[in-house]
Formats: structure tokens, sequence, C-alpha cells
């Protein structure tokens, strides 16, 4: 057994379980999701629904994983062999050890080149105002030639065609030749649209082509021919791809049809929907005819009734003077009869309402030899009333007691003094009498003597 050198740290032991886990932490913390590019191999469709493949490249490659739930989402199939770019997070399968990329979405590969060149276009021409709302034509409900701009082998052209004869056989089809594919396609579009236009005899133009890759799809994103679009005189229906494509034809044309079957549903009326519109029509002009008939009948028929001969006429409003001139005899009569009647009851109310002068009078005598009576007795009682009260306020009268011998002393402050005590020796005073005073010096004070009574 082999024993650790002195001096010497022994380093940690730890499981295969922990050191995957800690290393592929390290992994997907250090590495953020990103987008790595490589050709398809080894390609699995797991019955779970997960799909197993390598990317790879001229020197190396990687295993990978896409989930059934990010699978689904994908919208299309992946093959061997395609070149795709993959957004990954980059991480460690435990159990194994094995280093593999989990893909969470994928797109094949130079199409997010083109997407975002999609979409500087579209912003650039969205900011000059080319797709704006208002700038859009029209579509004429009832056009009598349509043209069609597509490519004569296209499946779609047949698939329009079709629809146009099903729902408007009416309508005259000219066909304006063109690729809808490859290199040279946005100059032969632009071409034959603007020579569309030129001739004049097309009520619309529809720009189709059915279904396809971003790429293949391409043409229609031409900045040339978006303007050629809106420079047209004649309302353009783009059709192009299935439902969830967009171009930038689909912006700038007056109406973006899903399909090309729905440019032409949209840009032919169906011939059986107007014969039953026209029916409609029809019915309700028959209908408002009718009423405007019956109406019209109707006003001759008062009018006929007003139309009168003049002498008839005037033999109706000489019957109208006539019982007026009797309304008007009975109402004067009826209104003498009401006043004369108004008359006599105002006179009899009149008479009712006279005073009797001689009762009157004797009762104003009366009453004066009551008042007289009652104004005597009051004064004599208020004359001896007011006597008592004289007397009594004559008791009251101080003056009234100085004339019988008392007088009234003040000190020095002025104040009456009541009581001998109040006073000191040589303490001045003064002395009120009957008639007159008299000032003093008390030169002596007696406590408690009773007051001399006057003779």
């Amino acid at each position: 057994m082999q024993s650790t050198p002195p001096g010497a740290t022994q380093a940690p032991v730890i499981p295969v379980s922990v050191l995957n886990r800690l290393a592929r932490e390290r992994l997907e913390t250090g590495f953020p999701l990103c987008w790595v590019a490589g050709e398809v191999s080894n390609l699995t469709y797991a019955a779970s629904g997960h799909v197993y493949f390598s990317l790879k490249d001229a020197t190396a490659q990687v295993r990978c994983v896409m989930f059934r739930n990010r699978a689904q989402l994908l919208g299309w199939r992946l093959e061997a062999g395609q070149h795709i770019e993959a957004r990954v997070l980059v991480t460690l399968y435990e159990a194994r050890g094995d280093f593999q990329l989990n893909v969470e979405t994928a797109r094949k590969a130079g199409v997010g080149n083109l997407y975002e060149r999609f979409l500087q276009l579209k912003e650039k021409l969205e900011r000059e105002g080319l797709f704006a709302a208002e700038a859009k034509r029209p579509l004429p409900p009832f056009p009598r030639r349509l043209g069609i701009v597509t490519s004569p082998q296209a499946a779609a052209l047949r698939d329009v065609l079709t629809t146009i004869k099903r729902r408007a056989p009416h309508v005259d089809i000219t066909i304006f030749p063109t690729l809808v594919q490859g290199e040279g396609a946005p100059a032969q579009i632009v071409t034959a649209l603007r020579e569309a236009d030129a001739r004049g005899e097309c009520d619309i133009l529809i720009l189709c082509r059915g279904g396809g890759s971003i790429e293949d799809l391409w043409a229609f994103n031409d900045e040339n021919l978006a303007r050629t679009i809106r420079a047209c005189s004649t309302p353009v229906v783009v059709g192009v791809g299935h439902e969830t494509d967009f171009t930038i034809a689909d912006f700038a044309a007056d109406l973006r049809a899903p399909t090309p079957t729905a440019a032409a549903e949209l840009a032919a009326p169906e011939r059986s929907a107007l014969f039953s519109q026209l029916a409609s029509l029809r019915a309700a002009m028959k209908r408002r005819l009718a009423t405007l008939v019956d109406q019209r009948a109707q006003q001759i028929d008062w009018l006929s009734r007003r139309l009168q001969h003049p002498a008839q006429r005037l033999a109706v409003q000489r019957e109208r003077l006539q019982n007026l001139q009797r309304r008007l005899d009975n109402g004067l009569v009826q209104a003498g009869a009401r006043g004369r009647t108004r008359l006599a009851e105002a006179r009899r109310r009149l008479q009712l309402a006279q005073p009797n002068l001689v009762e009157r009078s004797h009762r104003c005598a009366t009453l004066r030899l009551r008042l007289a009576l009652l104004a005597q007795n009051g004064l004599g009682a208020r004359t001896a009333r007011l006597a008592q009260l004289a007397d009594a306020l004559a008791h009251l009268n101080p003056d009234a007691v100085l004339t019988r011998g008392y007088s009234i002393v003040m000190d020095a402050a002025g104040t009456i003094v009541r009581d001998s005590a109040a006073l000191e020796p040589n303490d001045g005073i003064a002395v009120f009498f009957h008639r007159g005073r008299a000032t003093a010096t008390v030169t002596s004070v007696t406590a408690g003597a009773e007051p001399a009574t006057p003779d």
C-alpha cells in the first residue's frame, strides 16, 4: 500500500456523475445560445418524437438532439445531407459523458441572410410610404378582362384559369408570360408588368406563383418589382406561395391574396353570385315600382276628389257662409242673454250689500256714549292712583325727613356717617339740614348712645 509523500496534500475524490454534472454546468454557463452551421448526417427520428443527428463540416462533427416539443414547431422535415443553421445550447449528456448540442430551432443554410435582407428592404420601402394603405387602388367590381403575369408552365396558372373559368367564364383573360424563379426572373416580371399596364386592355393584373422555399420565392422580393407594382395604373393583385408566405410584392400590391387561387377569386366576381344579386335587385326594383305606382294612384284619387267645378265650389262656400251667419246670430243672442243675466245678478248683489244708515247711526251714538263713560271712569281711577303714588313718594323723600328736624352727616370723603364709631376726634364732618349745611370738627365720640329724638 502506497503512502502519501510527506508534505503533499491529497486531492479530493469525486464520483463520475458529479464530474459530468459539473462539466455540463460549466459548458451551459460558459456558452450562451448560439447559431452553428453544418451538414446533417446520422439522422434518426425516434419513436418518442425526438430527432437525433450530427452536424459536420470538413474537419469535425458534433452530436445533436432536437426534442419532440421543438421538432414539432420546426415546420419542415430534416433530411440527411441538408446544410442547416441551428440555434443550440452547448451541453453534456451526463449519463454517457457525451458532448452534444441541444437544438432549439433550425433553418436552412442561407435562409437567415435572405430573411435579414427581406426585413431590411421591407423596412426601407415602408419608411418611403410605398406600402401605405391610402395609396392602394380599389379593384373594379365588374372587370371585363384580367391580365395574368406568371410562368406558362406554372401549376399556379392552371389553378387560376380553372378558378376564373368556374367563377366568371364571361371575363376575358390575357397571359403575360415570364420567369417566376431564378436569376433573371425579377427583371422579366418587371418587363411583363410594364407591358401589361402599358397596353391598358386589362382591368386587373394578377401576379401569381405557387409555393416554395424562400429561395424559390426570392424573385418577388425585388425592390424594382415593388416600385413597378406601385407605378402601374392598373390595380395589381398578388398571390404568391401559400398563406404563410409573405414577399415584398405582397406588401406593394393593391390587394394581397394568400394563394394564387384566392387571387383569382378576389379578382373575378362569381357569375352566379352576380346573377343572384341582379335577380334580387330586379325583384327589389319591381317591388319599388309597384309601391310607387300604388302611391301615385292613391295621390291621383285624392287629387281627383279635391278637383271640383267652380260653381260647385261656390255653392259649398255659400252654404258654409250661411252656416257661419247662423252661428254668428245665435252667438249674439246667447251673448246678450248671458249679459242681461249677469247684470240682474249684479244688481241683486248690490242691493243686498247696501248698508242701513239709520241702524248704523244709532249704533255709532251708543258706542260714542260708552266711550265717554269709559274715558271718564278711567281718568278718575288714574287720578286717584296718581295721588296715592305721590303720597308714597313724598314719604320716601329724604328732604321731607329733614323738615322734621333730622340732618345728614357726611365724613371728609363724602360718605354718610351712620355710626359714631366711624369717626375720630378732630375729624372734619359736614352736616346737611332742611335748609343749608354746616361743617364741624369732632371733639369727642361716644359709642353706643341712642339717637336723640327732636321735639
